[in-house]
């Protein structure tokens, strides 16, 4: 880094540390987290079998059956709607005194099953039985049919007259690494078994919990120092129609009682079908408050209003049946706060966390618009504020940033003094560039804004050919250096979408990109992780020619006081193609300890991009630097965002 002298810089800009103006809350800067894009399932949820009970819509999508039967039906999808509607198929296995390698099945995995070399893996079944044992070869092969790991799992025999479901288990090392991996059982002994929650699990889950979630994914959430995770959606939480809707109690208990339904974005884009995508629900809602608690993160769950998605079905329930929907807020907050003795409390102390999750806020339904969410949310409010006051309400203002939709909720929700107004911005970069001072005139006293949803757009929204470049990313840099400089105003902000599989999206531009062994940060990510990371306690005053840097010259500013470290962080964007020459004189310290730190951002291109085989292409680099008095000469390269750290004395 080459740092300009005093005498040729042209820009000076004025730090007034001793002058703070609005708090920076912890949840400053989060995540969003939907399942769209394989997400969950095929995502963080690290479960490497596809339909592993057989209830997707065809019950034996991602099986293939090796082999040849017998006879016709040695092979059958059974149904006990009657007397388990949550997990209501199995299938049912009929052999014939078969070898091994006569008959089996193969699951196909989520676009292929990602496996590591010297790892091992963690097979289960629930399977039921009325005639001798059966010995299940289980093995992983490769792309090319190659054995690369396996094991035996000898099943024990049943008392034809009284049949019960058992678990088992099996373990075995992968003796290769395999981005495209499938996993073969084959058949050996007689009679008839019933097989369902056929599962398998890498060992190097997130926090090696069995069962758990895929660590690569989550580590970069954690990396990021989030101060609130929203969960689980999105549109999902809308649903294509009510009967489609989430429901959070659906999504907690044992994993084979949680009832799973076809995730929306499995037809929404005709662009991108994606006719196996699902929802299973092994990721649900005690393992969205658990993962919270683990990366430091406040919970944001949102919760139906009642509505399902008003760009497709647009149904309501009706306002005299609205009591179940708001008694699911209720019962989600007993869930997540509640003592042990009470109902839900309990529910959740008997799936491992006796200790209240000590939830904070509460989303209303997911960007809901008209009079009839306005209805709505204030039944929703008096119920909640009458229990639990201390609860803040996020509530939806439509889909865009502006308009006569946007107006109505805008003005609605501020009558009624709604907690926290969740506003969501997919535009063209340029937008953001002319929006860094959105928040500048925001009424300090009233209802706080969270920026829910938001993402530069190259292209145009809803286009696949919108990319995760440069351009984008610095244009979003800018616009947050005006969210952080109104955080009287805005209180949490986060990007959105979180995750996309290379091979299985449907969204794009998202933060994060993986396929089944890797997984890198955009650009985008870089500049969410530098705010993040970077939050400091008290937003200060940067003033160039006595006005907030919102533009002027192509430079974007914003800067905050960090009382517990005793630092100044400085956020600057220079969206210029040349280099600036700049000084920082920074006012109302006694003295800046002779060391500070800058952190680069930059492209080469606009269009420039990271990759998975190129996934530091644009990086933060870090230097320090000498530090002289209270004026700073530095040089700011062309397209970059970079963050000042100065200690004080």
């Amino acid at each position: 880094m080459v740092f300009s002298s005093v005498a040729q810089s042209k820009h000076i800009i004025t730090i007034k540390a001793d002058q703070p103006v609005a708090e920076v809350q912890p949840t400053m800067w989060g995540v969003f987290f939907e399942d769209i894009n394989m997400g969950a399932d095929g995502g963080i949820y690290a479960e490497l079998i596809k339909n592993r009970s057989f209830e997707f819509y065809k019950p034996l999508m991602g099986w293939q059956v090796l082999g040849k039967p017998a006879t016709e039906g040695d092979f059958l999808v059974m149904n006990r709607e009657q007397v388990n509607t949550a997990n209501p198929r199995f299938l049912r296995v009929t052999l014939h005194n078969n070898a091994k390698g006569t008959i089996g099945l193969s699951n196909e995995g989520f676009r292929g099953m990602g496996v590591k070399k010297d790892l091992r893996y963690d097979f289960s079944i629930l399977y039921r039985q009325t005639a001798s044992p059966v010995t299940l070869h289980i093995e992983l092969v490769n792309a090319k049919g190659e054995n690369i790991g396996g094991a035996k799992l000898t099943t024990s025999s049943g008392d034809p007259a009284n049949a019960e479901w058992k678990k088992q288990a099996v373990s075995f090392t992968a003796t290769a690494t395999e981005a495209k991996a499938s996993l073969n059982i084959w058949f050996e002994g007689n009679g008839i078994i019933d097989m369902d929650m056929l599962c398998l699990f890498p060992e190097d889950t997130w926090k090696k919990r069995p069962g758990g979630m895929r660590a690569d994914m989550i580590q970069m959430l954690a990396d990021m120092k989030p101060g609130f995770l929203r969960f689980p959606g999105g549109c999902i939480v809308e649903g294509y129609d009510l009967s489609q809707r989430y429901q959070w109690k659906k999504t907690i208990g044992p994993v084979e009682e949680r009832q799973l339904i076809i995730n929306r974005w499995n037809f929404e884009f005709a662009h991108r079908p994606t006719p196996d995508y699902f929802q299973t629900f092994g990721l649900g809602f005690f393992e969205y408050f658990q993962l919270a608690e683990d990366i430091g993160a406040e919970a944001l769950p949102i919760l139906s209003a009642g509505m399902a998605c008003q760009f497709n079905t647009a149904e309501v329930v009706p306002l005299d049946q609205i009591g179940p929907y708001v008694q699911d807020a209720l019962d989600l907050i007993e869930f997540a706060n509640g003592d042990i003795a009470t109902q839900w409390g309990k529910v959740r102390a008997d799936m491992g966390h006796p200790a209240p999750f000590n939830m904070k806020f509460l989303g209303i339904g997911n960007e809901n618009w008209g009079p009839q969410y306005i209805e709505r949310v204030k039944i929703f409010t008096k119920a909640i504020k009458e229990k639990y006051p201390q609860i803040k309400l996020v509530t939806s203002a439509g889909t865009d940033p502006n308009g006569e939709r946007f107006d109505f909720l805008n003005s609605e929700l501020r009558k009624i003094n709604a907690d926290i107004i969740d506003e969501h911005y997919y535009r063209r970069p340029e937008w953001f560039l002319q929006n860094a001072a959105r928040y500048d005139n925001y009424d300090r006293e009233g209802s706080k804004v969270f920026a829910g949803e938001y993402a530069a757009q190259s292209d145009k929204t809803v286009s696949i050919n919108n990319k995760n470049n440069w351009q984008t990313a610095i244009a979003e840099a800018a616009f947050m250096t005006g969210l952080e400089r109104n955080a009287g105003v805005v209180c949490m902000a986060s990007y959105a979408p979180l995750f996309a599989h290379v091979d299985g999206w449907q969204w794009t531009p998202d933060m994060i990109w993986v396929d089944n062994l890797r997984s890198y940060g955009t650009p985008n990510y870089y500049v969410q992780k530098l705010f993040s990371t970077n939050k400091g306690t008290h937003v200060i005053p940067v003033l160039s020619n006595d006005a907030a840097l919102t533009g002027q010259d192509s430079l974007y500013a914003s800067a905050v006081i960090d009382k517990n470290g005793r630092e100044i962080i400085i956020k600057i964007v220079n969206t210029a193609s040349s280099l600036k020459n700049t000084i920082f004189s920074i006012d109302g310290v006694k003295k800046l300890n002779s060391q500070g730190s800058i952190t680069v951002l930059a492209g080469e291109s606009p269009e420039q991009m990271n990759s998975l085989d190129a996934p530091l292409s644009i990086s933060p680099v870090t230097e320090s630097f000498d530090v002289k008095g209270k004026r700073i000469g530095l040089q700011l390269d062309p397209n970059s965002f970079s963050v000042i750290r100065l200690p004080m004395k």
